[in-house]
């Protein structure tokens, strides 16, 4: 026997005990699953949910492609192509939905997004623990309260002429402003009610980041001299960044999704030039005009927006070398 095939002899027997056979791996997955077992089974309702409930209704997405008849059904409705989008692109509505929208999006966005991460700054920094579970108490209660409860506080508060805060605000700067139905009061009232029913709620995800933070470095820091709002900017905020990113992407991929409860109890026919956004653009074409087809092609637009705006905000986070979502 030569050289030659000794070497290889020996490369074959060596590559033979490195590949691992098949039934060793489907052994090692069976003891893996006996091992979790009930962590999957814990797994299963949260996929019947999303299997049912999100993936299952995809299908009727289909009909934004088609000239839906519901008495022909899904599959014998007349396909129609992109007919359905370009209407609605051509349509002299769309601007002025798709800049409502964007308006409310960003403002919410610009406002509610910084003080969520405020408020959670100011709760981590009470010491007292009975003042700190009584105010994150109150400043959790508004969210679960639904938005019809919000906009019934907000037309008691601001009710022509008898309104507690309409009577104050009117009285302070000598004016006579229906805020319920001026629209330029609109975008203002659409803030502050999402303010104080969500940015408590929000703080949670931060107050579970700040809790991680390594507290040997603010021993540190207080060492060194710093103060307490040295502390937050060179500690606490690096020490969170991932989280606010990854929160900043998710709440980017929702501009578009304004909310159509809110929207549509305060929209009314004085300030509905302002009011109207997508989501009740879909519901009055889709449910009380009948156009099915229409409608799903709003909505299908406004997921496909989200999905790029999900992924150019990751993209964007990778660039500067920040952890995205994935």
């Amino acid at each position: 026997m030569t050289v030659t095939q000794l070497e290889s002899g020996e490369r074959e027997a060596t590559s033979s005990k490195r590949t691992p056979p098949a039934p060793r791996r489907r052994r090692s997955f069976a003891v893996h699953f006996a091992h979790y077992k009930w962590l999957y089974l814990l797994l299963l309702p949260g996929l019947a949910y999303f299997i049912v409930f999100r993936y299952g209704p995809m299908y009727g997405v289909t009909i934004a492609f088609k000239d839906f008849v519901p008495f022909l059904g899904i599959n014998d409705s007349q396909w129609v192509g992109f007919r359905h989008f370009q209407d609605f692109f051509a349509n002299p509505d769309f601007p002025r939905l798709l800049g409502n929208t964007l308006i409310l999006a960003f403002l919410n966005l610009g406002v509610g997004f910084p003080l969520t991460i405020v408020l959670a700054l100011l709760l981590n920094e009470v010491r007292l623990t009975i003042l700190k579970r009584t105010v994150q108490t109150l400043v959790y209660l508004p969210h679960f309260l639904s938005w019809t409860i919000v906009a019934s506080l907000s037309f008691l508060l601001f009710a022509l002429d008898v309104g507690p805060l309409f009577t104050f605000l009117n009285g302070v700067f000598g004016t006579h402003v229906d805020f319920l139905s001026n629209p330029n009061w609109f975008r203002p009232l659409i803030v502050l009610q999402d303010v104080w029913k969500n940015t408590g709620w929000g703080t949670i995800i931060f107050l579970a980041a700040l809790a991680t933070v390594d507290q040997e470095q603010y021993e540190a820091a207080v060492i060194d001299g710093a103060g307490r709002f040295r502390r937050i900017w060179h500690i606490t905020l690096p020490s969170i960044r991932s989280t606010i990113i990854v929160m900043l992407i998710l709440a980017v991929g929702q501009v578009l999704n304004t909310g159509f409860e809110q929207i549509y109890l305060m929209t009314n026919a004085l300030n509905r030039s302002v009011a109207d956004v997508f989501d009740t653009y879909v519901y009055f074409v889709g449910i009380t005009q009948g156009a099915y087809s229409y409608s799903t092609a709003v909505g299908l637009f406004k997921s496909v927006v989200g999905i790029v705006l999900i992924f150019g905000t990751n993209w964007v986070a990778k660039r500067f070398n920040q952890s995205g979502l994935f």
